[in-house]
């Protein structure tokens, strides 16, 4: 099975383009869209997309990426479980912002991450944008739990994220991964204006 995901599917601009990269195009598209309609089906169809692109990431020598698809997946389960019972009284999880202490781990949390991860890379790991994959590795970590905890504002970190990815990708020649990278942006815009709807709608006070 793994040899086949390995396997070349099609060419795109020149480059050979596996299974588990185009797979793991089609399902990241879906879980996305599952994502800004808040729809619990995201969290197991991205844990089958992140272990696809596992394989991607392994054949590319993005190894800060291999090592945040298996944090993504502990993740899925985190967000799977926090979004049905993480509510009041375990409920249901319901859009909110994100507080100035969060704020301020997050951006300690950023900083120690993405460091710690350019040193390792840099002098441990054959990988060749050490930056890049240390800095997108950080923000998508922090973008993915604000996305556990359902707080608009993971969708400003993964645009972020995705602003450097969509290059970052090209360079590889990963190209389909590339173009999904700018599907993932336009539907990171969209998530965003629909999560700041429905907290809009949660903030209305109706009469008694």
């Amino acid at each position: 099975m793994i040899d086949w995901l390995n396997s070349t599917a099609l060419t795109a601009f020149g480059a050979p383009t596996t299974w588990a990269e185009v797979l793991g195009f089609v399902t990241g598209l879906i879980n996305v869209w599952l994502l800004v309609r808040q729809h619990i089906l995201n969290w197991p169809l991205g844990i089958l997309n992140v272990a696809l692109l596992m394989l991607v990431f392994w054949s590319a020598g993005l190894y800060a990426d291999v090592g945040l698809q298996i944090l993504y997946v502990l993740l899925g389960f985190y967000g799977w479980w926090t979004w049905l019972y993480g509510g009041q009284d375990r409920t249901h999880l319901v859009v909110r912002t994100t507080t100035r202490d969060e704020w301020l781990a997050q951006a300690v949390a950023g900083v120690l991450l993405t460091a710690g991860l350019w040193l390792f890379l840099d002098r441990l790991t054959s990988s060749t944008v050490p930056l890049a994959d240390a800095v997108t590795t950080a923000l998508s970590l922090l973008a993915t739990y604000g996305q556990s905890r359902k707080l608009v504002e993971n969708w400003w970190l993964w645009i972020a994220a995705d602003l450097i990815y969509i290059p970052l990708y090209g360079y590889k020649d990963l190209w389909l991964t590339s173009i999904l990278y700018v599907a993932f942006l336009a539907l990171c815009v969209a998530g965003l204006r629909a999560w700041r709807m429905a907290l809009r709608a949660q903030l209305v006070v109706v009469p008694a």
